[in-house]
């Protein structure tokens, strides 16, 4: 019998609901089963198993994780990311282990299959690798990342960055899927895709963990932003803001242009689809403005949800709503890093996490990433005063919408935007007012003191005038 089948599911569980990644910490989890467990080399210390366990909760509903396993023997004492002793050996996240985060780039340049036992060939984790990686020694310094809520990230000599998904759901993730396209069609502004893994069999075909190049020295949008108020209040900044438009908008239309690839071809939605969105927001917009105490922060939408949701029909008469494309589905300035040798370099095509895999691979409006983009200015303006104490010009918001939306415009393939200037200006409210109500929910629940943001970001679209 070996270490693994000696893992107590108890301490398994125990050690997984504490994980920052852990997507349902508010769920009672009922039971815990390591579904797969198979080792990763014949290395005899530290070994290194990949596992697969399922997470039940109520009947009928369960997640999958993907955990990297470090074991040694209980004499070396090792006490980082310990998640049990199992017979002579102590169980940790191999993640926080840089030898063992070796062993898995080593598995990357070999492109690695391995067989699970007994699965009759199967069950199998297999690796990948785009182009060269460097040898075991050309790795140094390993560093990981502690900053994430939903993956685990390793910095390789400040060139490569391993990125280990953590929940996995059957189907290819969407960051690679992008990422492979982008590539395909001549998207540079990325980070270099360099390998991934996955497994596949009866179980789930799941993609596992994902390697690209590493851009050391890059400072984020947000930062970016946040630094230039601080400078010249933001004047600088905004000629940077016009250049993510136009890269904003080739990215999309790089998105759209392969009518050959059914994953990605654009299509026109159905009267029914458009119909669908809108009741969904509909819906949103309803429960959110229930809940809503009433607050000096909340105070210029207080009973105002039934304006807000006719003003969502008002926005709707659109003649049409354009096309849908595979879009990035997370973006802000957060996502993007300004380079030196690149210009922009757009990161993190993973989709929101809490979001579905099938949800996160739908096809959308590139108008609703714009959206996002739109909001995560209008936070900066606001979040300015309130990390650094620096207040935003009033008017840069409004000068840094136009900057980024006039280049995005005259770059975008205008076959994916809704027909008329009219059409598009409503259907980017509309997702802006979508937007904006999410945000409400989660200050209410989680930032009080940010609330004004997205209420402010109501207000501005109660005000619109509808054409």
């Amino acid at each position: 019998m070996s270490s693994i089948d000696l893992i107590d599911p108890e301490h398994l569980k125990d050690w997984l609901v504490q994980q920052r990644w852990f997507a349902s910490k508010s769920r009672e989890v009922a039971a815990l089963r390591l579904l797969e467990a198979a080792p990763l080399d014949t290395s005899p210390e530290p070994q290194m198993v990949l596992a697969i366990v399922e997470v039940a909760f109520g009947p009928g509903t369960h997640e999958l994780y993907h955990l990297p396993l470090g074991l040694r023997h209980v004499d070396e004492g090792w006490d980082e990311g310990v998640i049990c002793v199992a017979g002579d050996r102590t169980v940790y996240d191999a993640m926080v282990d840089p030898a063992l985060a070796r062993r898995l780039v080593a598995a990357l340049r070999q492109e690695k299959r391995i067989e699970q036992e007994g699965g009759e060939g199967e069950e199998a984790w297999a690796f990948h690798s785009v182009s060269g990686l460097p040898p075991d020694d050309g790795l140094d310094p390993v560093r990981p990342i502690g900053v994430e809520q939903s993956n685990s990230s390793t910095v390789f000599a400040d060139e490569l960055i391993l990125k280990v998904y953590r929940r996995i759901e059957p189907g290819p993730n969407p960051e690679l899927e992008l990422l492979r396209f982008l590539t395909d069609h001549g998207f540079d502004n990325i980070a270099q895709l360099r390998g991934w893994y996955e497994h596949t069999g009866r179980l789930v075909d799941a993609t596992l963990g994902l390697m690209q190049e590493f851009l050391p020295g890059a400072g984020d949008g947000w930062d970016l932003v946040l630094d230039g108020f601080a400078a010249d209040g933001g004047e600088a900044v905004l000629a940077d803001l016009a250049d993510l438009g136009r890269v904003t908008a080739q990215m999309h239309s790089a998105l759209g242009s392969d009518s050959s690839d059914p994953a990605f071809a654009p299509d026109e939605p159905s009267q029914e689809a458009v119909s669908l969105i809108l009741a969904r927001i509909d819906d949103e917009i309803e429960n959110v403005f229930r809940d809503v105490p009433e607050t000096e922060a909340t105070a210029p939408i207080a009973h105002r949800g039934l304006e807000v949701r006719d003003q969502l029909r008002a926005f709707a008469h659109a003649g049409s709503g354009g096309m849908v494309t595979r879009t990035h589905g997370d973006y802000h300035l957060g996502q993007c890093l300004k380079t030196g040798q690149k210009g922009w370099v757009i990161l993190d095509f993973e989709g929101e996490p809490a979001r579905s895999l099938p949800e996160r691979r739908a096809k959308r409006s590139p108008l609703r990433d714009v959206a996002g983009m739109l909001r995560s200015f209008a936070y900066a303006a606001s979040a300015s005063e309130l990390q650094r104490g620096v207040a935003a010009p009033e008017d840069w918001e409004e000068r840094a919408r136009s900057a980024f939306l006039d280049a995005y415009l005259d770059e975008i393939d205008g076959r994916l935007l809704p027909s008329g200037t009219q059409n598009t200006e409503r259907m980017l409210a509309i997702f802006e007012l979508e937007k904006a109500v999410y945000e409400l929910r989660y200050e209410l629940n989680n930032r009080p003191d940010w609330v004004r943001i997205p209420v402010a970001g109501i207000v501005r679209l109660l005000e619109t005038e509808v054409a």
